[in-house]
């Protein structure tokens, strides 16, 4: 019992102090026991007379009083209480208080048989004094008044160690029974841990594990092992997933997550393909159901500065950017900069990109913005969001309006266009009307402007082709094809991927056969006039340039590293090259 008390909140004994009233009650039958011997030796005591201090004022100790001083109060208590026991002259103590104590009469008239005081009390107001030597009427009701009580309270609360000393030190104290060691066993459960009674009736809330794959590994066998999975169960997980190699073919180190029940069964699983995408795979009672994961990255923006010191594509990678960066950054320049006849060593370059960085990495880069001040040309673009063209400050279009080749890249031209040309196999003059390019079988080929599909057919001369006719009247031809991608009548626009180079036909080898048609007569696509650049007007141009401002800003600025700060990658400068 004490030891749960000592073990309680201050303001939790508080609320126990009947308690403490209750084991005051068997001090109050010392005192009344203290009386009838004092009484046996004819001495004459009315009162107890309970010394204090000289400066203590008059009334009972409260629960306020500090500790020292309601101790000292007792120990003059006890001295009293002695001096009615003989041992000390009751003339030797110095009285600043009188405790009444005429309630002992009341408490003997109602002590029970067995010696124990059945009630300790006072007679109400209305009720005969025990001092008029007439004792209260059967049935009466007999109460301590509230001094009496308050008393009781106080000493039976520090009696109990139930105060705490202001150095937070306990209270002496001490148990007034004595409890044995079999005793004790009996009622003895060990201490009560809050944190695992709260865990235990907490419901299971399954957690995400990681598994790092080891030499000698196979999905199979571990499956079966941490994963509490049978054979067929892992056959039917396989067959499950759009791309089973994320789980047969391992690498050490490659990783993936997943989660089980209270029984150890497999509940999920998550793997990766990179750090933008992979599957989740949840268990369906008898089955598993796969769903595709897409993260989102943050946007970040990255200032790169350059000098030409040879190749620009060498030059370009010493600034710090990737291989995929420096590969769009030449498509952009191409365009205006031939890069053999152009660039000098000496020419700066800055380049903004903006990339989706995803656990640290920088994923699907994109070139916003560049500038080449060279010996032979200055060039300032800007990337459009609108449409993902790139544009000057001023609205001219980078892009032309009909693009001189069918294609991305550098292919070999393997025939010109030649109406005089003999043909290989008769030798006869059989005139070329359009421009070969060899290249292997499925090389994307891409609408060189905005047009309407035309044709799609297939010929034994000519293989399969498509027929485009483009907004400006130019027609265009594509023959040899190993697969049309469009339809009779589909709109299409400048760069969208049409066809799949190839062999069909009547070829000597895999190429592509390209024609350009004015007024529907074949020209050399290599040399006839294409339409002027397009140039944004009115309010596309004036959104197009308030987007572009401030990414002017920053390539005006000329500090590298991030642009808009990143809080998976903290920004870093670049040195030039």
């Amino acid at each position: 019992m004490m030891r749960i008390l000592h073990s309680l909140p201050r303001t939790h004994k508080l609320l126990l102090l009947p308690v403490a009233t209750m084991v005051t009650v068997l001090g109050a039958q010392k005192v009344l026991t203290t009386f009838e011997d004092v009484q046996r030796d004819r001495q004459t005591l009315d009162t107890v007379l309970v010394p204090l201090d000289a400066d203590a004022s008059p009334g009972l100790p409260s629960l306020d009083t500090k500790r020292d001083a309601v101790s000292g109060a007792l120990a003059k208590a006890n001295q009293a209480l002695d001096a009615t026991r003989g041992h000390v002259p009751i003339s030797a103590l110095t009285a600043s208080e009188v405790v009444d104590i005429d309630f002992i009469d009341a408490a003997r008239a109602n002590r029970s048989e067995s010696g124990v005081p059945a009630t300790l009390a006072m007679p109400a107001q209305n009720d005969a004094s025990p001092r008029t030597g007439q004792a209260p009427s059967e049935g009466d009701t007999v109460r301590l008044d509230e001094g009496a009580q308050h008393m009781a309270m106080v000493i039976g609360t520090i009696a109990a160690g139930m105060l705490e000393l202001e150095d937070g030190m306990v209270a002496d104290a001490t148990s007034y029974e004595d409890v044995t060691e079999d005793e004790l066993a009996l009622f003895d459960e060990g201490p009560i841990v809050l944190d695992q009674e709260i865990v235990a009736n907490e419901p299971f809330v399954p957690q995400w594990q990681t598994y790092t794959v080891q030499s000698g590994d196979t999905f199979a066998i571990m499956a079966q092992q941490h994963l509490e999975m049978g054979y067929s169960e892992v056959m039917a997980l396989l067959d499950t997933l759009p791309e089973p190699r994320l789980l047969t073919h391992w690498r050490v180190g490659d990783h993936f997550e997943y989660q089980l029940d209270e029984q150890g069964d497999l509940l999920a699983l998550r793997m990766m393909k990179n750090a933008r995408d992979g599957y989740l795979v949840e268990r369906q009672q008898d089955d598993f159901e796969v769903a595709t994961i897409e993260r989102a990255g943050e946007a970040t923006q990255r200032l790169f500065a350059g000098t030409i010191s040879g190749s620009f594509a060498r030059s370009a990678k010493a600034t710090g950017l990737t291989s995929a960066e420096v590969s769009e950054l030449s498509r952009v320049l191409e365009k205006k900069l031939d890069f053999r006849r152009d660039t000098r060593r000496g020419d700066r370059f800055q380049v903004l990109v903006e990339s989706d960085i995803i656990d640290g990495k920088s994923l699907d880069p994109r070139v916003l913005a560049v500038e080449y001040a060279g010996a032979r040309m200055n060039l300032t673009v800007v990337r459009n969001g609108e449409d993902n063209r790139f544009y000057t400050p001023e609205g001219e279009s980078l892009d032309p309006a009909f693009n001189r080749y069918p294609f991305e890249g550098r292919y070999r031209l393997s025939s010109h266009f030649n109406p005089n040309r003999h043909h290989p196999v008769t030798g006869r003059i059989s005139p070329h009307k359009g421009t070969d390019f060899a290249m292997p079988i499925g090389t994307t080929v891409r609408a060189p402007a905005n047009g309407r599909v035309e044709k799609v057919g297939n010929h034994p001369a000519a293989g399969r082709y498509v027929v485009i006719r483009h907004d400006n009247g130019y027609k265009t031809r594509y023959l040899h094809l190993s697969k049309p991608m469009v339809s009779n009548g589909q709109r299409v626009t400048m760069g969208e991927r049409i066809a799949l180079s190839g062999n069909t036909g009547r070829s000597t080898g895999p190429h592509l056969h390209y024609e350009v048609l004015v007024n529907n007569s074949q020209v050399n696509a290599m040399k006839v006039s294409l339409p002027e650049n397009q140039s944004l007007q009115g309010d596309r141009l004036v959104a197009f340039q308030r987007q572009a401002k401030p990414m002017l800003a920053a390539l005006e600025s000329g500090q590298t590293g991030s642009v808009v700060a990143s809080t998976e990658q903290p920004a870093t400068d670049d040195d030039e090259g």
